[in-house]
């Protein structure tokens, strides 16, 4: 069983409005309290728009509430919908002890679509996020969602990520115990599905010594 390995331990789950972190931040704050911690569970955005940031905060403890915002400087792991949202979110509240983990799909923001402002390259995005974290790892969660016919799922994808990567004391029969309280019939089994598709794709990602 997996252990709370640090006190608190700070978790921020990064997106862009309409991925879903909000949705993955309750559930994990719901996972962990059913095994006996401490969660606080706080949300901040920015453009107050679909494709604006959007950063849940998940505070962990054994036993004591902190305040639901992690500080500047204190993420230990980051988790992010967006390669951007996790260098924007490590330059602004990780460290060189923070771990990343992120999926690699870009979401233009619209200035870029319009071209107004440029999007770095996704070659420089992951180079920078492994050089500045204590450790980066990438998945491509959207294709695992598109392969299960719809790009909804990503954010539960990620949410198998999130323990594949062993950086929080959660199981996979943690979340699938959320999950079977939110969903039903052959929702949930679409949502197991993902959960186990994103503990795959972890997994092999780290088999096979990516970034």
């Amino acid at each position: 069983m997996k252990e709370l390995t640090k006190e608190p331990l700070n978790l921020i789950i990064g997106g862009v409005g309409g991925q879903g972190n909000v949705l993955m931040a309750q559930l994990v704050g719901q996972a962990l309290v059913q095994r006996g911690f401490t969660a606080s569970v706080g949300d901040t955005y920015g453009v107050s728009q679909r494709g604006g940031p959007v950063a849940s905060h998940v505070r962990i403890s054994h036993d004591r509430s902190y305040g639901p915002l992690i500080p500047a400087g204190q993420a230990d792991v980051i988790l992010t919908l967006e390669p951007a949202e996790a260098l924007r979110l490590l330059s602004e509240l990780g460290s060189p002890s923070t771990v990343v983990v992120t999926n690699s799909r870009p979401v233009y923001p619209p200035d870029v679509s319009s071209g107004r402002a440029t999007y770095p390259s996704l070659e420089d995005l992951f180079g920078a996020l492994k050089r500045y974290s204590a450790g980066c790892t990438v998945v491509d969660a959207s294709a695992a969602a598109l392969a299960m016919g719809d790009p909804i799922f990503t954010n539960i994808v990620m949410l198998g990520v999130l323990v594949g990567a062993d950086v929080a004391p959660l199981e996979r029969q943690d979340m699938a115990d959320v999950l079977t309280e939110r969903f039903k019939g052959p929702v949930l089994e679409r949502n197991l599905e993902a959960l186990d598709r994103g503990i795959g794709l972890v997994r092999a990602a780290r088999t096979a010594g990516k970034p």
